[in-house]
């Protein structure tokens, strides 16, 4: 039988602990409920709850200071705070300093809940890594993987059951998306994570130099070819070989990959002599390859190849959950790069972030991020619509 997960709740007005809790036990929690941060501290040792849920201001101790207690005693035990608008400037600077994340009051219970799941998956997240003998980072692939979107966290589920298989994957989505993010979680958390994770942008060569990028040449296989090379599939031998915007490579190549794929070996441009390769291949692409199969530009044969596991992954308008984690990421980048102190998002300028489609997704979002912080004024602190490209504040209008 599987055990209940356990939230305390830490609330001053008994309504919000009433509503709380009754809404994580028909959930499934079992939920505990503290008047003020000292009784919740009394609980820790007989509760010894999976996530808390607390205030930020009550009397006595306030929710800063009981995440500070909760940490020192129980670090990994995940923290949400519940703030108003007027104190997120302090809920961001708690999140720098343990807490899981904030939610802003008056709060929307479905959202509570999820944010409250995403706490969980992350404390489990890093356990599953351990005992694959990898670190928390590793388990997020090294990059900016965050998943707090419903969406996403399929994604991140998907690429967990499939990482440490041989089969081929096909990464899914519009630009800007997270493409590679997603290939190099998939390497991370392979048995091939200690061998090289090699990426080609196929789009960005031309037909003859993409050939020999990939499968290399002898001296003299043409000219200018004045000593021999070694190819990309050969770089990656034992690890993982990422191509992305696979459906732009021609037939010419599309030949030589199938069999590639097919019998596991290479031969080097001006050469008949086969090398066997051990690579896993992952490849990305925007383009629908079917359409592209129908119209005689891909063939069906290596799309069947190619797409054992197909992922797709959602544009940013439709997961709105990740735009301010990922945001918060990119800030505390660039505020570090810049020397700064990151700002903090101010309910404005994130009303019209969620009204924006986002075209250029995750890409978009993290250039919009660096020009905020390279705009700010000096001693600016919090993140305004000034701060943001004038068609993203329209959205909000």
């Amino acid at each position: 039988m599987k055990t209940k997960s356990k939230i305390l709740i830490v609330d001053d007005e008994p309504n919000i602990r009433r509503i709380l809790q009754m809404a994580f036990e028909k959930s499934g929690f079992e939920a505990s409920i503290a008047e003020d941060a000292r009784v919740a501290l009394g609980q820790l040792e007989t509760f010894r709850p999976d996530v808390i849920v607390s205030d930020v201001t009550m009397p006595g101790l306030t929710g800063y200071e009981l995440l500070r207690e909760v940490k020192e005693r129980t670090p990994e035990t995940p923290f949400i705070l519940m703030t108003a608008f007027g104190t997120i400037p302090q809920a961001v600077e708690s999140i720098r300093n343990g807490a899981f994340e904030y939610v802003t009051k008056p709060f929307d219970l479905d959202h509570m809940k999820r944010v409250v799941n995403a706490a969980l998956d992350q404390d489990a997240e890093p356990k599953r890594a351990v005992r694959k003998g990898k670190s928390a980072g590793a388990a997020m692939g090294g990059a900016p993987f965050l998943a707090e979107s419903p969406a996403m966290k399929e994604v991140l589920e998907l690429v967990t059951q499939v990482a440490d298989s041989k089969a081929t994957v096909m990464i899914g989505g519009e630009s800007g998306v997270g493409k590679e993010v997603v290939a190099k979680a998939l390497h991370t958390l392979s048995s091939r994570s200690k061998k090289p994770f090699v990426a080609v942008s196929c789009a960005a060569l031309p037909e003859t130099l993409l050939e020999s990028e990939l499968f290399g040449y002898e001296k003299g296989a043409f000219t200018g070819a004045n000593g021999s090379k070694v190819g990309r599939f050969e770089a990656a031998d034992s690890g993982t070989l990422f191509l992305d915007e696979i459906g732009e490579i021609p037939h010419t190549v599309q030949v030589k990959l199938l069999r590639v794929l097919q019998e596991r070996e290479i031969e080097r441009l001006g050469s008949n002599k086969p090398t066997r390769v051990d690579v896993r291949v992952v490849t990305a692409t925007h383009r629908d390859l079917m359409a592209a199969v129908d119209a005689g530009n891909f063939r069906l044969d290596l799309l069947y190849r190619l797409q054992v596991v197909e992922i797709l992954i959602p544009p940013l308008r439709e997961r709105h959950e990740d735009i301010v984690p990922l945001s918060n990421m990119f800030l505390a980048k660039y505020a570090e790069e810049n020397g700064r102190q990151p700002l903090v998002i101010g309910p404005d300028a994130q009303k019209a972030m969620f009204a924006y489609p986002w075209p250029g997704n995750v890409r978009e979002l993290e250039n919009t991020m660096e020009r905020a912080t390279v705009l700010a004024a000096a001693g600016q602190e919090e993140l305004t619509p000034g701060l943001l490209p004038q068609m993203i504040r329209k959205a909000a209008a």
